[in-house]
């Protein structure tokens, strides 16, 4: 009844596991205690989790990236903490463990750290900077959230019954084989995968459709803010790549699940198929974490120098460069399956090209910054530190580019340090720097400047102590997910790269104390006009936090920097002479009905508890079908409530001298 699930799922063949597992319960059963505790079941249950307003689920989105970033830096601890202590000596971590930990980082920090992070960014804001009042379809972002956080679950359950992947986070065949890797680590690694996989792509559905449909009267699409563009290049690539690898993962349940042979070394199988179909997705990837961040970083070097963006069609023709390029790069992640010459060298003139619209996007954010009057806040600092950090990553990345190098340095700690050199400077710090610079726009207070200059400090110089031993261990030979090792000159390196995590460590530390100091002198620290940084886009013309409807008046703009423009004319801030009743998206639980059946099929596949997974997924499609016939999908907000909620926002900008 009960498939191949059984007592021995419980994580007692290792102490750290066992640690882990009991600290994973402890804490769900503090959070559960908590929320009973002070009786928020009911609020949270009818203000966030049932919400569709696009803003709460950005919110929420974000919140699961946090809580997973943290997951993430655990594993990357751990490993660095075994490398530095395993010279000539087991460590403290058992092999498989261990290979649970890398292929467990790598899967959280991609799929359920930085997607969602940067999809709840694009919730947040993209609709506001485009004068929307929500996404194109509201449930259909309440039921991407629920797959999402349904395939986080799936991993960070995998910590407590069962065990992950040992197959890594590409999970590449025969590693990934049933006949290698016969336990359930696999199976969790692929339905996690596969729900969030498909709650991504209805996301990029979505929001092309919100940025194609909803924009504001005369805003043409070379009015919009950078943001929305790389938006709409990111979801571009979401809504075309996502559904190789969701292909490429349900073929290979099939091959574990049903015996089949598309990726078997036998039969008929050919393992480089999924390899191909992995980083058919796994580039575009790349970019559908970056250019968000490029799009954030345009938006802070502009309203942190006091100037309009320097080349702006220019980054957007660069933007749109990169996702087209994007496709055709795929085959450097293996120069070494044995391609011709000529197919090797198209792969690394195509990498190579792809830098240049990446360089003009660098020279058009430094003459930005060329005489303005530059202010150092934290997001600026993040968007400083990216700049120097991404290109030393870009170097190296042509350096790769070179197949003959990339023989050389295959599978090497070159490579890990190369990886991170792009995605840290170029995803992460883009997403801390939206969050400190929008965190007063989705809450109504400013976050804590000392503390976002102290994380990002730790961070930036963590991140150098980290990753730089890594490119000279690569050059010495190491190659990468070794356990243990023999050779006595990497382990200065590796104590390094330990040291430096645990610096990143402190930098975790700042970030969670900045929050904490924030909330407590949140009074001093209200967004009273709604525009704490004298921005240039529509998003600073809403109240903080804006209002359910956004903008009472629909504005028009003509410019790209529409909000900039509109206070040098005097309209910003222009009352209108009547309001009208607006439509809102009804509250729903179906989206968080979906996310836990698409968990209980997850589950229940992962561990062949047939019987349950038929169940969950009639439980779908009932709640899918129930949901299609609901004709009460809205909500009338009356002129009167909307004029009562601008009076005040009026008050607060007499009170906040916007006026």
């Amino acid at each position: 009844m009960l498939g191949r699930l059984s007592t021995d799922a419980l994580p007692f063949y290792s102490w750290v596991a066992l640690s882990g597992a009991v600290i994973t319960v402890v804490t769900f059963i503090a959070v559960i205690g908590l929320i009973t505790r002070f009786g928020k079941w009911g609020y949270l249950w009818r203000e966030w989790l049932t919400s569709l307003d696009h803003k709460r689920i950005g919110i929420m989105y974000v919140l699961l990236a946090l809580v997973m970033l943290l997951r993430g830096f655990v594993d990357a601890a751990m490993m660095r903490a075994q490398q530095a202590v395993a010279h000539n000596s087991d460590g403290y971590l058992p092999p498989e463990h261990f290979d649970q930990i890398f292929s467990s980082h790598g899967t959280i920090m991609v799929f359920f750290m930085a997607m969602p992070f940067l999809t709840g960014l694009i919730n947040i804001i993209m609709p506001q900077q485009i004068g929307a009042r929500d996404v194109a379809f509201p449930f259909l972002n309440s039921a991407s959230l629920g797959l999402t956080a349904a395939g986080a679950g799936l991993v960070l359950i995998s910590l407590v019954i069962g065990r992950f992947s040992t197959a890594g986070w590409t999970g590449y065949p025969p590693y990934s084989g049933v006949t290698t890797n016969p336990g359930v680590g696999v199976d969790y690694w692929i339905w996690a995968i596969q729900l969030s996989g498909i709650g991504t792509t209805l996301s990029g559905i979505n929001f092309i459709v919100t940025i194609l449909k909803r924009r504001a009267p005369g805003m043409t699409l070379l009015r919009m803010p950078l943001f929305c563009w790389t938006t709409l290049a990111s979801s571009t690539l979401m809504i075309f790549a996502f559904p190789a690898l969701t292909v490429a993962t349900a073929l290979l349940a099939l091959d574990r699940v049903f015996g089949m042979h598309f990726f078997t070394n036998a039969d008929g199988g050919n393992l480089m198929n999924y390899i191909n179909l992995f980083w058919i997705w796994g580039h575009p990837e790349v970019y559908i974490l970056i250019l968000p961040a490029f799009g954030i970083y345009s938006q802070v070097v502009a309203n942190f120098s006091a100037k309009s963006l320097f080349g702006y069609k220019s980054l957007v023709f660069a933007t749109m460069a990169i996702a087209l390029l994007s496709f055709t790069v795929w085959l450097h992640h293996f120069f070494t399956m044995g391609a011709s010459a000529n197919v090797n060298a198209f792969f690394g003139i195509a990498t190579m090209v792809i830098a240049v619209p990446t360089g003009v996007k660098v020279f058009d954010w430094l003459l930005t910054m060329f005489r303005g009057r530059i202010t150092f806040h934290p997001a600026m600092l993040w968007t400083l530190g990216f700049i120097v950090t991404f290109v030393i990553g870009g170097m190296t990345g042509v350096l790769l580019a070179l197949p003959p190098a990339d023989y050389l340095m295959h599978n090497s700690t070159f490579l890990v340090a190369h990886f991170h050199n792009m995605l840290i400077p170029g995803a992460l710090f883009g997403y801390l720097a939206g969050y400190m610079y929008w965190f007063p726009k989705a809450f109504g207070f400013t976050l804590d400047q000392r503390w976002g200059k102290r994380a990002f400090w730790c961070w930036i110089i963590g991140f150098y102590l980290a990753f730089m031993p890594l490119y000279a261990l690569g050059f010495m030979g190491m190659a990468r997910r070794m356990e243990h090792y023999e050779i006595a000159a990497w382990q200065p390196f590796l104590v390094t790269a330990a040291l430096g995590a645990t610096v990143i460590a402190i930098g975790l530390a700042c970030l969670a104390i900045q929050l904490l100091v924030s909330i407590r002198n949140r009074a001093n620290n209200r967004d009273l006009t709604g525009d704490p940084w004298d921005g240039r886009t529509l998003e600073w013309l809403t109240t903080s936090p804006p209002a359910p409807y956004n903008f009472a008046l629909i504005p028009h703009v003509h410019h790209f920097d529409a909000f900039h423009e509109m206070k040098l004319r005097g309209v910003a801030y222009t009352r209108p002479t009547r309001y009208e009743d607006i439509l809102l998206p009804r509250n729903t639980g179906a989206g968080v009905v979906l996310g836990g059946f698409a968990f209980i099929f997850g589950f229940a596949v992962v561990w062949h508890i047939w019987w349950a997974a038929i169940a969950a997924l009639v439980g779908i499609l009932v709640t899918v079908i129930a949901r299609s016939f609901c004709d009460r999908i809205e909500f009338l907000v009356p002129a009167s409530e909307i004029e009562e909620i601008e009076n005040r926002r009026f008050l607060n900008l007499s009170k906040g001298n916007a006026l």
